[in-house]
């Protein structure tokens, strides 16, 4: 026999158990953290946040000195018509530094306090696309979860089914049954075969929704054990949960800022009745001449300092006008602060009930698939001593299978409705991501 070298062996043997070793599947927690680091939408209002925070900078300069200076030089050449002759050439040159400081002028007051408020509004929106990237991230892995479980229901339908079959045929062949029994179960398969491709054209588009999410497909995912408790609103209490949304809620907050945004917009468009003071400090020098005119002597450095007043007197009422448009605009900011408050207690009566029903409807699934299963079996043995009919065994497999596909569902569906409940209380956070990720199983 051929010696085979004892490092060869080796390799052989580590090949070997990491073929056998169990593998690790990726996870919620996983995909969160790919979707924060990949996901464009996030990017982009991160960025749309940090651009709004510039803002404040750009408004409090207007209230600062006002520094410039300016330079320049001509040469005028000038002739007589007749001839063009007896020309008279002259050179200048001279600078000049500006200073120019608002003393007072409530307008740019007003605009810095409106440029804060919206910085403030744009960390709302930042918080507001964290929380819906958990979201997609949580909606897009459970979609995935579940489209795996459909299709895995679906396939121990058809392999049910197919069992079911092969004992009509069979028994037909025997002269037992009717050739009725091999129809009805070879249509009920038909018909799986084709929602089994349906199933995995959803599973396929799942997937296809989740690598968009964290631009890399993605593999294995732990998955929620079929005896895993769902905890239940803390507090579990909807009033609590509805006040937590009306004072939390960052669309409120958002639509109460937009409102102050508005209100100072009136502010900025009252201050074009109001006068301005701003102090003006000049110097310079010109080569033939002052900078504040022809002057004869030697080249002199020339300075002044004043305050420049300025009083509106008619506008052409633009000024009213716009007063009147911002006014309106403040009644529809209102207005719809106000909606966005009850949209906040609706949605969250919505969601506290998918939480608290859902629950309850696990539960009731639970039992239900108990009830099935026993009935599946039942009519098994009662089909094998020819008290039940073919049909009954395909029906009761049937109800069993829908059973489970709807308890899959409705579990993550509990889960996801658990997160809005959060996320429109203004709570939501990676914590929660955390939570759920404890609750799955690592273990494909």
């Amino acid at each position: 026999m051929r010696h085979v070298p004892w490092c060869a062996r080796v390799a052989f043997a580590l090949a070997l158990l990491t073929s056998l070793a169990p593998s690790h599947a990726q996870d919620l927690l996983q995909v969160w953290n790919l979707a924060l680091q990949r996901d464009p939408l996030y990017a982009g209002a991160r960025a749309g946040r940090n651009a709004d925070q510039e803002l404040v900078p750009q408004a409090r300069a207007q209230l600062l000195p006002y520094v410039q200076a300016d330079a320049g030089g001509d040469i005028n050449n000038a002739r007589r018509l007749r001839g063009l002759s007896e020309s008279n050439t002259t050179r200048s040159a001279g600078w000049a530094l500006t200073l120019i400081q608002p003393i007072i002028d409530f307008g740019k007051w007003d605009r810095l306090k409106q440029s804060e408020y919206f910085a403030s509004s744009a960390d709302v929106g930042l918080q507001q696309a964290y929380q819906n990237l958990i979201l997609r991230a949580a909606q897009a892995y459970f979609d995935v979860l579940a489209a795996q479980d459909t299709l895995r229901a679906l396939q121990a339908q058809k392999s049910a089914v197919t069992t079911q079959l092969r004992a009509a045929q069979q028994g037909f062949e025997l002269g037992s049954t009717t050739i009725a029994d091999t129809y009805e179960a070879q249509a009920r398969l038909d018909l799986l075969n084709a929602n089994e491709l349906v199933a995995q054209n959803v599973l396929q588009v799942s997937q296809d929704q989740l690598a968009k999410l964290i631009n890399e497909r993605p593999g294995i995912l732990a998955e929620l054990a079929t005896d895993t408790a769902l905890p239940a609103p803390s507090p579990n209490k909807i009033d609590d949960w509805t006040q937590q949304s009306v004072n939390a809620s960052l669309d409120v907050a958002r639509a109460t800022l937009t409102t102050k945004i508005i209100e100072k917009q009136i502010d900025i468009a009252k201050s074009g009745h109001k006068p301005t003071l701003e102090l003006h400090a000049q110097t310079g020098s010109a080569s033939d001449q002052g900078i504040y005119g022809p002057r004869n002597g030697p080249r002199s450095l020339d300075s002044s300092v004043g305050l420049q007043l300025s009083i509106p007197i008619f506008t052409g009422g633009g000024i009213s006008s716009q007063v009147r448009e911002q006014t309106s605009r403040l009644q529809q900011a209102r207005y719809e602060l106000e909606a966005a408050k009850r949209q906040a207690v609706q949605s969250t009566q919505l969601y506290f009930s998918g939480v608290t029903s859902g629950l309850a409807q696990i539960r009731a699934l639970q039992a239900a698939e108990k009830s099935s299963l026993a009935s599946l079996k039942a009519n098994q043995t009662g089909y094998e001593i020819g008290v039940r009919i073919n049909i009954d065994v395909l029906n009761a497999q049937q109800q069993l299978y829908e059973t489970q596909r709807a308890l899959s569902r409705a579990r993550y569906d509990t889960l996801m409705n658990s997160l809005r409940l959060k996320a429109n209380s203004g709570i939501l956070s990676d914590g929660d991501i955390v939570a759920i990720n404890q609750l799955l199983s690592k273990s494909p």
